[in-house]
C-alpha cells in the first residue's frame, strides 16, 4: 500500500507534469504566434516587392513603347528629363572606383576581374554631369560583364588625349563583336544576338543611352571589337 508521503509525491509529480504541459502549450502558442507574425510580415514584404516589380515592368513597357516612336533628339531629352547637362568639376578616378564597387559581387560571381589602371593615380578632375557619366560607366560595365567570359577581365583606364581632353576606356576580353554590327551598335533596340535570347536580360537601350549622354556633353564615343578577342568602348571628357 502507498503511504501518505507517496501520495504527496504523486500529487506533486502530477502537478509538475500538468504545469510543464501548460508551459509547453503556452510556449507553442507563442511560437505559433511569432511564426504566423513572421509569415504574415514576409508575405506582405513579398507582395510589396512583387507589386514594385510589376510596377517597374509596366514603366519599362511604357518606356519601350515611347522609345519606339521618338527621334534621337527626343530620346536625349527624355534621358535628361528635360534638363540641360549640369556640369560640375569632379574626380573621375573616384567615380570609377564607386562604379566598380557596385558590381564587385556580380563580377566575382562570373569570375571576372575588375581592373582599374589608374588605381594609385592622383585625382583626375573633369567637367561634366557626374550623375550622367556614372550612368555611362554603369551601362558600359554592365555590358562588359554581360558578354564577358569566366575568369576574364574588365578594365577601365583614363588617359590624357590632349591638353583639354581625357579619354576613358572600358576594355574587356569577352566575346567580341563582328565588324558588321559595329555601325549600328548604338541604335536603340539593336541587338547583336538575333536569336531573341533574353537570358542575359536587357532592353537594347543601354548603349543608345550611353551615346546620347556623351553627345549631350558634346563629346565623342568610340568602339573597337574583334570576335574572340574582346571589346573596347571609349569616350572623351573635358578636363578642368
Amino acid at each position: 500500500p502507498l503511504s501518505y508521503g507517496d501520495n504527496q509525491d504523486e500529487v506533486f509529480l502530477g502537478r509538475s507534469v500538468a504545469r510543464n504541459q501548460q508551459m509547453s502549450e503556452d510556449t507553442q502558442k507563442k511560437v505559433d504566434s511569432e511564426v504566423k507574425k513572421l509569415v504574415d510580415e514576409g508575405y506582405e514584404r513579398a507582395k510589396k516587392i512583387l507589386n514594385d516589380k510589376i510596377e517597374d515592368l509596366h514603366k519599362l513597357a511604357k518606356t519601350l513603347l515611347l522609345y519606339e516612336t521618338l527621334t534621337g533628339d527626343e530620346i536625349r531629352d527624355l534621358i535628361l528629363h528635360g534638363k540641360s547637362i549640369e556640369r560640375i568639376d569632379f574626380d573621375i578616378v573616384k567615380l570609377v572606383k564607386n562604379v566598380f564597387e557596385l558590381f564587385e559581387m556580380q563580377a566575382n560571381k562570373s569570375e571576372i576581374i575588375l581592373s582599374f589602371e589608374n588605381t594609385n593615380s592622383q585625382p583626375i578632375l573633369v567637367n561634366a554631369d557626374e550623375e550622367r557619366i556614372q550612368q555611362v560607366l554603369t551601362n558600359l560595365v554592365i555590358n562588359s560583364l554581360k558578354y564577358g567570359v569566366n575568369k576574364g577581365t574588365t578594365e577601365i583606364s583614363i588617359q590624357d588625349l590632349n591638353q583639354e581632353k581625357v579619354i576613358v576606356r572600358v576594355t574587356d576580353n569577352g566575346e567580341g563583336i563582328e565588324r558588321e554590327h559595329l555601325p549600328r551598335l548604338f541604335e536603340r533596340f539593336y541587338r547583336v544576338d538575333k536569336s531573341g535570347n533574353r537570358d542575359q536580360g536587357g532592353s537594347g537601350l543601354g548603349l543608345a543611352i550611353v551615346k546620347h549622354i556623351i553627345e549631350a556633353h558634346q563629346e565623342k564615343i568610340f568602339v573597337e571589337s574583334s570576335p574572340g578577342v574582346g571589346s573596347e568602348f571609349s569616350f572623351t571628357l573635358q578636363k578642368t
